[in-house]
């Protein structure tokens, strides 16, 4: 049997279930799920970049918002929060959309 010991999504042991498979599970206390959900971003992140096309790279972005939106009401937020928090610093210091790329600044 496969050890897994990874973070997943809610309804993947009925999946599992309604393949006929047995599994193992634990419900995680708040520390250790912070934990998880970061090793879980940093997952998905991967998965991202390893994406050869658009659909799939959609998909890995998808995949992350979701862990996002369970990180901030871990930190006792919401996803609308951090896009305000975005919103804001993007007014203040701009986005990533003219491409700049800052080679050097002279002490």
């Amino acid at each position: 049997m496969p050890i897994y010991n990874k973070l997943v999504r809610d309804k993947i042991p009925q999946i599992i279930e309604s393949n006929g498979k047995e599994f193992s599970t634990t419900v995680l206390n708040d520390e250790d799920y912070i934990k998880y959900l970061k090793e879980k971003a940093y997952e998905e992140l991967d998965e991202y970049c390893a994406a050869e096309t658009d659909v799939e790279a959609v998909e890995e972005l998808a995949d992350l918002l979701e862990v996002i939106g369970a990180l901030a009401k871990q930190h006792g937020s919401t996803f609308e929060d951090v896009e305000a928090v975005r919103k804001d610093k993007a007014e203040k210091r701009g986005g990533f959309q003219d491409k700049v790329f800052l080679i050097e600044v002279e002490d």
